[in-house]
């Protein structure tokens, strides 16, 4: 009996052993289980909006600065260029706007498609390593709307007839379903830009039955067709509340996620919620930024409650610098500058128009309270992503893209790769930054502020612009008749960066379009000066 119990006891064990086993390597793959991504990319919010960022500000911003306190704060972050279309092309392929077709300004809501579906972005790349991939919110990269007849909209997108030939009872063409979004949920342009339709999965929820306008001073809006379930002042709390429901679901999934969270907000129509009206004491704007603050608080919440807080990278940024519609005037009369120390605004090649705040949260890799001063770009999340997921890029993907990883512990800081940067404002002005220098090539702000393109002023200032950001943070005292050899330098390294397709290391790729314009046309002449 006694040998009969002992052979049972034994098959008992053995049978146990495979369960064992199979613990281990399930707890092993949750260990190694790629991170959640969720970039949250507010719109025309500045640099000093943030409390984190700016000692003297005075917008109230506890759950954003609760969310740098618990990760990583870059202080020298930028986006590709100083408006939004060009920016947000950047961010999900890597490479530089100017690169493609896109050479100044932005799309409106009726544009085509500017990424072709052959080029890999962000969602493109996790979708092939297993990932659910979502995108809620502002597109603003162009989509192919179904059209009545022929082949042409009909117009630009910035007048009220526009629409006309637009089908809304079909499905959009080349929106974020082809670029590698499983899921997808959004309007077309900026919220100031007919139609107002939502597109769910690449099906607008609604044919437009009215048409809207609003030309108040902080809350105007174009006029156009609008669906009957788009409620303007709706939209921004819409959207958080759309990324909610879908953190939550996929939080119950096996499978990773990345979110791509794009606000219509703050940019115009600055509409605050009832609840928000008045709550600064600084102006409308100001409201605006404390909703958002306040929904972000929601979303972090959100992350803790699903259990998934400790392996998810939560990224917030904005695609450009404060709009000049925040109304700097009012808010400097209380004190408040959403350029900080900067000079400059939304659309300038000036340090205001591109540098942004740039926060990532990663429990599981990120120590609290840490912070970088490495120069780093919006265009960076391809490669960022790309090395999360041992993925090897191929010299036609992410050309202008370097990961961000090493930066996230200061012990590997040291392997991040970056040489330099290039800058973009809305005229298609470029500048290139090195180190402490930077180099802009017009003599104005390239954008809107003073002194302003093609002006007087601008007519009597040195061709080029050169700032040593380290002594001159607020780009006062141009350096440029002091320094040749650095102009040199910098005039060399910004041509090769144009026509060798890339600024990473790599086989050299073709720019989608040749480059046009004064400013190219004389880089053209240095490049045969050098060569």
């Amino acid at each position: 009996m006694k040998q009969y119990l002992n052979k049972f006891l034994f098959l008992i064990i053995i049978s146990l052993m495979p369960s064992c086993n199979n613990k281990k390597e399930s707890e092993k793959r949750i260990d190694e289980q790629f991170p959640n991504v969720i970039y949250v990319l507010t719109d025309d919010l500045g640099y000093g909006d943030i409390g984190a960022y700016n000692v003297n500000g005075k917008i109230k911003t506890p759950m954003i600065d609760q969310l740098a306190a618990d990760g990583i704060k870059f202080t020298d972050a930028h986006t590709s260029s100083a408006v939004c279309t060009p920016t947000r092309y950047g961010i999900l392929t890597g490479r530089y706007n100017w690169r493609s077709p896109l050479k100044n300004g932005v799309l409106t809501g009726v544009s085509k498609a500017l990424i072709p579906n052959s080029r890999t972005t962000v969602a493109s790349l996790l979708k092939k390593q297993g990932y659910e991939t979502g995108f809620i919110g502002k597109w603003h990269l162009g989509w192919d709307w179904s059209l009545k007849q022929g082949d042409s909209i009909g117009g630009t997108g910035w007048n009220a007839d526009d629409y006309d030939n637009i089908d809304f009872s079909k499905p959009i063409k080349n929106g974020p379903k082809e670029l590698g979004f499983t899921y997808s949920y959004g309007h077309s342009g900026s919220l100031d830009m007919a139609p107002y339709v939502y597109v769910q999965n690449g099906i607008p929820t609604v044919i437009p039955d009215s048409v809207t306008v609003n030309k108040e001073k902080y809350s105007w809006w174009r006029e156009g067709p609008t669906g009957s379930d788009f409620v303007h002042e709706n939209v921004t709390p819409h959207f958080f509340q759309k990324s909610f429901r879908y953190i939550e679901q996929k939080a119950k999934r096996d499978k990773p996620f990345f979110l791509y969270l794009a606000l219509p907000s703050p940019h115009t129509p600055i509409l605050p919620t009832e609840e928000w009206q008045g709550k600064s004491g600084l102006n409308s704007y100001a409201d605006f930024m404390m909703q958002i603050d306040h929904y972000m608080g929601q979303l972090l919440q959100t992350v803790e409650d699903a259990g998934i807080a400790e392996n998810t990278i939560i990224i917030f940024t904005s695609d450009n610098g404060c709009s000049p519609q925040a109304n700097y005037k009012v808010l400097a009369e209380k004190g408040h500058n959403p350029s900080a120390i900067y000079r400059g605004h939304k659309a300038d090649i000036f340090e205001g128009g591109h540098r942004v705040p740039f926060i990532v949260k990663w429990p599981k890799h990120i120590k609290p309270n840490s912070s970088s001063d490495k120069t780093i770009c919006t265009t960076d999340l391809l490669a960022t992503v790309a090395e999360l997921t041992n993925t090897e890029l191929k010299d036609s993907e992410g050309e202008d893209s370097y990961s961000i990883v090493p930066l996230f512990s200061s012990e590997k800081a040291s392997d991040y790769e970056r040489e330099a940067t290039i800058h973009h404002s809305i005229n298609g002005s470029f500048a290139i930054r090195k180190g402490k220098w930077k180099m802009i090539f017009c003599p104005d702000s390239g954008g809107w502020s003073n002194p302003k393109p093609n002006s007087d002023l601008a007519k009597t200032l040195p061709k080029y612009q050169l700032y040593n950001l380290e002594e001159d943070p607020g780009e006062t005292n141009n350096l440029i008749k002091e320094n040749p050899e650095i102009t040199e330098e910098l005039e060399i390294l910004m041509v090769s960066t144009i026509e060798n397709g890339r600024s990473t290391e790599g086989e050299n790729q073709q720019n989608d379009s040749p480059m046009n314009g004064k400013v190219w046309k004389e880089l053209e002449r240095i490049s045969l000066l050098n060569k």
